[in-house]
C-alpha cells in the first residue's frame, strides 16, 4: 500500500510498468545493436576502429550532456576513485572489443552461442583470483553442459567439428574480460555507490566504464588499424556511392542501441533480485540469435541449434543452482 500511494503521489508509473519497458527497451537496443554492428562490420574491415566509435557515440551523444543538461548529476570522482576505476575500464573495453571482433569475423549467432560460456570463465576466474569462491558442486555440473553445447553447435553436419577459431577466440576472450571485469570491478563500484556524495548511481557507473572503455580502445585501434583505416575506408566506400553513408549510420546507430540497451540492462538489474535478471538475460541470448538469423540471412544447421539450445538452457540452470546458495550465506552473517 505504502508503495501504491508513492506512486500516486509522485505520478510515477507502477513498478510493473517501469520494469516492463526497461525490459523491452533492454531487448529491442540490444538485438537493433547487434544487427547494425553487423552491418557496419561487413561494410568495412576496421573492427577496432568500429568498437571505439560505438563507445565515443555513447560518450558525446549520452554521457557529456545528459551532464551538462542537467537530467543526471555529473559524477564526483577524485584522481584515486579514476586510478581505481582504471584496470575494470581495461577489462570493460576487452570485453567489448572482442565482441565486436568475434562478430566481425563469424556470424552473429555462433558468438552468441560461445558468449554462453561466460559463467565458465566467471567460475575460472573465481577460483583463480582472491579472494576465493566456490560455487555448488550441480553448479559446476551445468558448467560442464554449456560447454557441451558449444562444442556441439560447432559439429558441422558430414564435416566433423569446424571452428571459426578467429570469431571463437575473440568471443573467449570477451569471456575473460567481463569475468575479470565481474569479479575485479564488483566491490570497487559497490563503494563509490555507497558515498552518496560521488554521484555514482548505477547510471553514472555504467557511463564511466564507457568513457575509460572508450579510452583504452583508442590504443589497438592505433596500433592495428590507424596505418590502414584510410586504405580500408577508400576500399569500403568505392563500392557503392551509399557505402560512406551506410558505414557512418549503422556506426552511429549500433554505437546509440549499445549504450542504451546497456543502460536500460544495468537499470533493470539493480531493481530486480539476481534470479530474474539471468532468466531474462538467457532468454535475450534467444531472441538475439533468432531475431538476428532471420533478419542478417545467417543460416543455422541443426546441430548449431541444438548446440545453441543446449548451452543457453545450461548457462540458465548454472545461473539458478548458483543463487541457491546466497540467501544461506547472508543467514550465516546474521548468526
Amino acid at each position: 500500500m505504502a508503495g501504491e500511494d508513492k506512486e500516486k503521489k509522485g505520478g510515477a508509473l507502477p513498478e510493473w510498468l517501469t520494469l516492463t519497458l526497461y525490459v523491452v527497451a533492454w531487448y529491442v537496443g540490444n538485438t537493433y545493436y547487434n544487427i547494425y554492428n553487423k552491418k557496419a562490420l561487413n561494410l568495412i574491415h576496421a573492427h577496432w576502429t568500429i568498437a571505439f566509435s560505438q563507445l565515443v557515440v555513447g560518450v558525446f551523444l549520452v554521457n557529456i550532456p545528459s551532464w551538462i543538461l542537467g537530467i543526471r548529476k555529473a559524477p564526483k570522482l577524485t584522481g584515486k576513485d579514476w586510478l581505481d576505476l582504471l584496470p575494470i575500464g581495461l577489462f570493460a573495453a576487452g570485453a567489448h572489443g572482442g565482441s565486436v571482433l568475434a562478430m566481425g569475423g563469424g556470424s552473429v549467432t555462433f558468438a552468441q552461442i560461445v558468449k554462453a560460456c561466460e559463467p565458465v570463465f566467471a567460475a575460472l576466474i573465481a577460483l583463480a583470483v582472491p579472494p576465493i569462491e566456490t560455487k555448488p558442486a550441480l553448479a559446476y555440473l551445468m558448467l560442464l553442459v554449456i560447454v557441451g553445447g558449444v562444442g556441439l553447435a560447432c559439429v558441422k553436419e558430414g564435416k566433423g567439428v569446424e571452428i571459426n577459431m578467429f570469431a571463437f577466440g575473440w568471443a573467449s576472450f570477451a569471456n575473460l574480460m567481463a569475468a575479470l571485469k565481474g569479479k575485479l570491478g564488483k566491490d570497487i563500484t559497490h563503494q563509490l555507490k555507497a558515498d552518496k556524495s560521488k554521484n555514482m548511481d548505477t547510471a553514472n557507473v555504467y557511463a564511466i566504464m564507457n568513457i575509460l572503455s572508450a579510452v583504452w580502445t583508442i590504443f589497438p585501434v592505433l596500433y592495428e588499424e590507424a596505418g590502414t583505416i584510410k586504405k580500408e575506408w577508400e576500399h569500403a566506400t568505392s563500392k557503392s556511392p551509399t557505402a560512406a553513408n551506410e558505414i557512418i549510420f549503422n556506426t552511429l546507430a549500433s554505437g546509440l542501441a549499445y549504450y542504451l540497451y546497456n543502460e536500460f540492462a544495468f537499470a533493470f538489474t539493480a531493481k530486480v533480485g539476481p534470479v530474474t535478471s539471468s532468466v531474462l538475460n538467457t532468454l535475450k541470448r534467444v531472441i538475439i540469435i533468432v531475431v538476428t538469423s532471420v533478419v542478417l540471412g545467417e543460416v543455422m544447421e541443426k546441430n548449431a541449434m541444438y548446440g545453441s539450445a543446449v548451452a543457453i538452457c545450461g548457462t540458465l540452470a548454472y545461473s539458478l543452482v548458483e543463487m541457491q546458495k546466497k540467501p544461506d550465506a547472508s543467514k550465516a552473517k546474521a548468526h
